[in-house]
């Protein structure tokens, strides 16, 4: 990754790359310029979800489908989609999720700070595959080995994409 790319568009390509058609999401801030490139890209749906665990059944019935797809979304709806985590683990469905994570390095915000620290271990504990990226040069092969896992061996796994790579907010900031 070059100074001037910015670990999004590396992701864009690793997502174009692996046929991924459709990403839902919760938008979040540190997710906008990567939903910006999905959407402007004719090729691929952009899923506004109103509730994280939806994305599960999408992605699950994209895949019996033939399709591949995607979720992207703030490490707060992890915990939304624990129960739903199970349909794709069920049908051997692959479940690609990118996840910005909260409540780690610089919160403002005290109540990100629960779901920020529990999100690495109560997904592993139901079986979701994580693959941290501390480093912004990080992102893009943690999503790589995240898809590919996910896509050839029909798992649940996430990339989980630090605070220190987004940067931490404060109030008033979007």
């Amino acid at each position: 990754m070059t100074e001037e790319t910015h670990w999004s568009d590396e992701v864009f390509r690793e997502i174009k790359k692996r046929e991924i058609d459709t990403v839902c999401t919760i938008p979040d801030g540190g997710l906008t310029r990567l939903l910006n490139l999905v959407k402007a890209d004719r090729d691929m749906r952009l899923i506004t979800l109103t509730t994280e665990e939806e994305g599960m059944g999408i992605v699950t019935g994209q895949w019996l489908g033939g399709k591949r797809s995607m979720i992207a979304m703030q490490s707060s709806g992890v915990g939304n989609c624990i129960n739903a985590l199970g349909l794709p683990a069920v049908m051997r469905a692959p479940c690609l999720m990118l996840v910005t994570m909260r409540g780690q390095w610089g919160e403002f915000n005290p109540w990100q700070v629960q779901m920020g620290q529990a999100t690495r271990p109560v997904l592993e504990a139901v079986g979701v595959k994580c693959f941290p990226a501390d480093d912004p040069k990080d992102v893009a092969p943690a999503f790589v080995g995240a898809a590919d896992l996910a896509f050839q061996g029909g798992f649940s796994c996430a990339v989980l994409v630090s605070q220190q790579v987004i940067g931490a907010k404060g109030f008033g900031q979007k």
